[in-house]
């Protein structure tokens, strides 16, 4: 079996036919020195073909061959332009050396179309046959085109039909540049001879260009439309560029520093604090380790944050929207808003990564609803998808009109962690989403928000804002400040963070993985927020403050007493990737505890991040909806899934792949997400997991579930909870046996007990062989028979 090389082409499999191609480039080679030096021996080399003699020689650099090949193509053939028949060979060669990846159709025809007319014209312009033997076009250019041609139609005539083929000629292999030469000698030839344009029903602006078109750093550019001079007919209109360059921010007075706090007694400290007039306060050198302000870090105090070199830079460095295509847009909007006689004073482009905004001024009269109404008219002349009106601009005097740009940009996730507006952000938890229309960060604060509602259909970029939103908070925060409760139904997006376990995870005690994936522990996780919500709403009480960050600046100060329970809060953040699955498996069990944190944690620090990819009323229902004012949108297939998420149409006009609108109460921005992939998200929880941390991830609150009364013997007091696991052992699996009924929420219903507890008495009897091994949800099995039988085995245990 004969073996393929890597090196043949695809064109031709065998050394056979690739040899045959190298020959055909040798040959056109050959054609092409004899050619080059049959124009300079012609004469000579001319005399030795008519009156050949065995003495003499050709003095042609290929030797008499070279002389008869070339003598023919140029002699008796094109003349000048024989230079083109090596030259298709060589294309032809190269074609087939390649396997056929250059084109080969239109650069044949166009070479064989030019050589032929090429050999006419110099036939014209020749007129004898002095040089050359038959002139410079050859003995075909000498008859059809001096002979045939000037016979026939003159010079006049011979050269307009020269003309007209070299101008089909160029049609053909340059379509593109010849459109766009011949609507500049259009507009520079004809138009301005027009003296006075019959009248029409719609004025139809007239566009002209400027060579002086930039855009600005920010990404501006300013299309002015103004009437022209009094000389003008009335009812056109002139349209010209203006280009503004972005104001230098004034510089601003340096901030007054703020005045001292005055330091008072706290009944609850245990140290006492001097008062404003107590004499002076001593510096920190001075003071006790006890005096010094309270440092949440520094258990972690050698903690690194992530640097932006692990995240991947994917800008290529320029920007993709053409001067083109920004004229193209702009005319093409006049003109349809000129069919439907509405006239435009101004309008500026406004360029972003992905859209580009045309903001519009109409003149006077014009209904804005008229326009709204225009919405797909524009859509189909523009031939794009994604178009949305904004009508009005909020807090402008100007109509938007968003297109999306034909080759949109990939904001990286790098780009907005290095921004200005990233690292300059004093929030408590700031959210890094990508980039607005105007390509500048869009930075906002979750605790202020205080919770965010995620939706979009499957496939938009849901996902990828998720890892944007963990991946800022943890570039800016601190493992003290910040703990994370990550549910994940689906059990394939979140648990890349369980490398920050005992960096930034939040979870039961006794649980076994810090990312939720079972609906039960879902369920027993947030109504344990619950708990840890009144936990720290006592707190705040005792201490006397209103929110979370007075409370932590206090404890910070040293006003709160540690022996009266009082400790450093940091925030959690809960996050559900799938929020519909488990409203279909919990139902009210779920919605109930989100609806009261999504009520009350504000002020506590506990924040809700929800997603989901099914926008509908069952699942967003009007109680979440009424407790998540700030919502993120991405792209739906209808306009009723828009208005469940935002109250409002917009959502179904995105274009996908990260293109968002985020709703903040009264604003709607529409922002590009800034895209980080796997790979990046495990460098920086790689990262950060090798690093020094906590012992054990942040525990939240034990959660008990409601006892059934109708299963529980009445009138029992017993304090169960206040028992070993040994003690409490002998007595479960005796009422468990009594009972018939061996599972987990049995025990937790009999005995009062947490499912981390039950589960563990229901382990330790499967070791003492009391009971089988787990089968789903069902009860266990029993492995023995009688109660003397249990007794002997509880007997043995230590």
């Amino acid at each position: 079996m004969v073996s393929k090389s890597k090196g043949a082409p695809a064109f031709g499999r065998g050394w056979g036919k690739t040899a045959a191609w190298l020959a055909l480039a040798a040959g056109a080679a050959f054609l092409l020195l004899s050619i080059g030096s049959f124009f300079v021996h012609w004469s000579a080399d001319q005399n030795f073909l008519e009156h050949y003699t065995t003495a003499d020689r050709a003095q042609n650099l290929m030797g008499q061959m070279g002389n008869f090949f070339a003598h023919l193509l140029v002699s008796k053939g094109f003349g000048a332009a024989a230079a083109g028949v090596p030259a298709i060979m060589l294309w032809l060669a190269a074609w087939g050396l390649s396997g056929g990846r250059i084109p080969i159709t239109k650069p044949l025809i166009g070479m064989s179309a030019a050589t032929l007319l090429l050999s006419l014209t110099l036939g014209i312009l020749g007129g004898g046959r002095a040089f050359l033997g038959n002139g410079l076009g050859g003995l075909h250019g000498y008859n059809i085109g001096h002979l045939a041609m000037v016979t026939n139609f003159g010079y006049v005539g011979a050269g307009a039909l020269l003309l007209l083929a070299y101008i089909a000629l160029g049609c053909y292999l340059f379509p593109k540049t010849m459109r766009r030469t011949g609507r500049r000698l259009w507009q520079k030839a004809v138009e301005p001879s027009k003296k006075t344009p019959a009248p029409k029903p719609l004025p139809k602006p007239v566009v002209e260009k400027e060579d002086s078109k930039k855009i600005n750093e920010a990404g501006e550019v300013d299309f002015e439309i103004s009437p022209k001079k009094k000389s003008a007919p009335q009812g056109s209109q002139e349209v010209t560029f203006e280009v503004e360059s972005e104001p230098a921010a004034p510089a601003l007075p340096p901030a007054p520093a703020p005045p001292p706090v005055p330091i008072v007694i706290d009944p609850h400290s245990a140290l006492p604090m001097p008062t404003e007039g107590s004499g002076d306060v001593p510096e920190a050198d001075e003071m006790e380790p006890s005096m010094l302000p309270y440092d949440p870090k520094k258990d972690l105090e050698f903690y690194q944050y992530p640097s932006p070199d692990l995240l991947n830079d994917y800008q290529k460095g320029v920007r993709m929207v053409s001067n083109e295509e920004l004229e193209n847009n702009k005319n093409r909007i006049v003109t349809t808003l000129g069919h439907y006689g509405i006239s435009i004073k101004h309008i500026k482009a406004t360029i972003g990564p992905t859209i580009t905004l045309y903001e519009i001024v109409p003149a006077d009269g014009v209904r804005i609803a008229k326009i709204k109404g225009l919405e797909n008219d524009i859509a189909l002349n523009l031939a794009a998808l994604g178009i949305r009106i904004i009508a009005p601009m909020p807090g402008k005097g100007t109509i938007g009109i968003e297109v999306p740009n034909q080759n949109p940009e990939t904001v990286p996730m790098q780009a907005i962690i290095k921004s200005q507006e990233f690292q300059d952000a004093q929030h408590e938890l700031p959210l890094a989403l990508g980039k607005t229309i105007t390509n500048k960060a869009y930075v906002i604060d979750l605790a202020k928000m205080p919770h965010l509602l995620i939706a979009g259909a499957t496939g938009q970029g849901k996902s990828v804002g998720l890892n944007a939103i963990l991946v800022s908070l943890l570039y800016k925060m601190h493992p003290a400040q910040l703990k994370m409760v990550l549910v994940d139904p689906k059990k394939v997006e979140l648990p890349l963070y369980a490398h920050i376990e005992k960096h930034f995870l939040a979870k039961l005690p006794d649980a076994e993985e810090a990312i939720i994936t079972d609906n039960q522990k879902v369920i027993y996780t947030i109504n344990s927020l619950c708990i840890e919500m009144d936990a720290r709403y006592l707190l705040l009480k005792d201490a006397g403050v209103r929110n979370i960050k007075e409370y932590n600046q206090k404890f910070i100060d040293r006003r709160l007493n540690p022996r009266r329970g009082h400790r450093y809060l940091p925030y959690i953040v809960l996050v559900i990737d799938e929020f519909a699955d488990l409203i279909m498996t919990a139902g009210k069990e779920v919605e109930t505890p989100i609806a009261r944190l999504a009520q009350l944690a504000r002020a506590i620090g506990i924040h809700l991040i929800i997603a989901t990819q099914r926008p509908t009323v069952n699942i967003i229902t009007g109680l979440i909806k009424a407790n998540f004012p700030a919502r993120i949108a991405f792209r739906v297939t209808s306009l009723q899934d828009s208005r469940t998420i935002l109250d409002q149409s917009g959502a179904q006009q995105l274009i996908g792949k990260g293109d968002m609108l985020v709703s903040t109460g009264s604003d709607l921005v529409r922002v590009q997400c800034a895209f980080v992939d796997t790979p990046e998200v495990e460098r920086i929880t790689e990262f950060i997991g090798l690093q020094q941390g906590y012992g054990v991830a942040h525990e939240l609150p034990e959660y008990t579930p409601p006892t059934d009364d109708n299963l529980r013997e009445p009138k029992d007091t017993t304090n169960y909870n206040s028992m070993s696991d040994e003690e409490l052992i002998r007595i479960v699996a005796q009422k468990l046996f009594e009972a018939g009924n061996f599972s987990t929420s049995f025990i937790q219903r009999k005995f009062n007990l947490g499912y981390n507890r039950a589960g563990r008495l229901m382990d330790r009897m499967e070791e003492l062989g009391i009971v089988g091994e787990q089968q789903g949800s069902k009860p266990r099995k029993s492995l023995i028979n009688d109660m003397q039988t249990l007794r002997q085995i509880l007997d043995g245990v230590q």
